[in-house]
């Protein structure tokens, strides 16, 4: 069996192809292009599974940023909790864990027991927690993400709680002649402080990070004070897609016409 996971985020697509359970084809591509190069509307988004080489498919799962935006001809949608547990449980093979998925405009923070989802906690409303906010202070650094998660000592302290004046604040330590390895930590350091107290709400052992705040090694060492251990995984940033086909793998949804959907929503988690 083959099955299709899309995983629509507010920056990138991340597209999942699994057949008999084996990840067989990934791809990402920027949520602009997806809609501008790959689909169509007609009532429903439709999307050409023809121009993006998928092939075949029995089953094609649907997650992501915006309810408006997730509703797929010929796909069934389940929500981005749902998908990033399965993906994470596929991953990992663990049933007992908390999830942290840093997405580009919201945070999740999920705790699972025994495969269920015990407890959850979103941040939706703030950019300053994010992967935006990362993004946007890189470049006001001029510095690539991937060079700027590399720096953790010596942070200098940026105290804003707004994404918007932190780039302000960011500036004026600049003009006072910050080295640019403080800054970064600085930066990293701030995004820590503010994802803190959404995971200490959870009392856990294990903490499985997705998205792309888990390739941020910085942050990555703070987190290690605050859990016995961190859970990598081999693809972050597909977690949410990967959790699509493997839900498809397990859901008992019809295979053999992907337009004969049902609605039903029955899920481990």
């Amino acid at each position: 069996m083959r099955v299709l996971g899309i995983d629509l985020g507010s920056r990138e697509v991340k597209i999942v192809l699994m057949e008999d359970n084996n990840i067989i084809q990934k791809e990402k591509i920027s949520t602009m292009s997806f809609y501008r190069d790959y689909c169509s509307f007609d009532g429903k988004i439709i999307v050409d599974l023809e121009k993006l080489n998928i092939g075949q498919i029995d089953k094609a799962i649907s997650t992501g940023y915006g309810k408006n935006n997730t509703d797929l001809k010929l796909f069934k949608p389940i929500n981005e909790l749902k998908a990033h547990v399965y993906g994470a449980i596929y991953q990992t093979s663990l049933k007992d864990f908390i999830l942290l998925d840093v997405g580009g405009q919201d945070v999740k923070v999920i705790k699972v027991e025994k495969g269920l989802t015990t407890d959850l906690e979103l941040n939706e409303k703030c950019a300053a927690s994010c992967g935006r906010y990362l993004e946007n202070m890189a470049n006001v650094l001029e510095i690539s993400l991937d060079d700027m998660s590399k720096y953790s000592e010596n942070p200098v302290t940026l105290n804003s709680t707004c994404a918007v004046f932190s780039e302000s604040e960011l500036i004026g330590k600049i003009a006072e002649g910050a080295s640019i390895e403080s800054l970064c930590a600085g930066v990293n350091y701030s995004l820590y402080r503010r994802l803190h107290p959404l995971l200490n709400k959870f009392k856990g052992k294990k903490l499985i990070i997705t998205g792309g705040v888990a390739n941020n090694s910085a942050i990555k060492k703070y987190l290690k004070n605050d859990y016995e251990e961190l859970v990598s995984v081999e693809e972050p940033q597909f977690n949410g897609a990967i959790g699509c086909c493997y839900y498809g793998f397990n859901s008992s949804s019809p295979t053999n016409n992907i337009s004969h959907f049902q609605k039903n929503d029955s899920s481990i988690c």
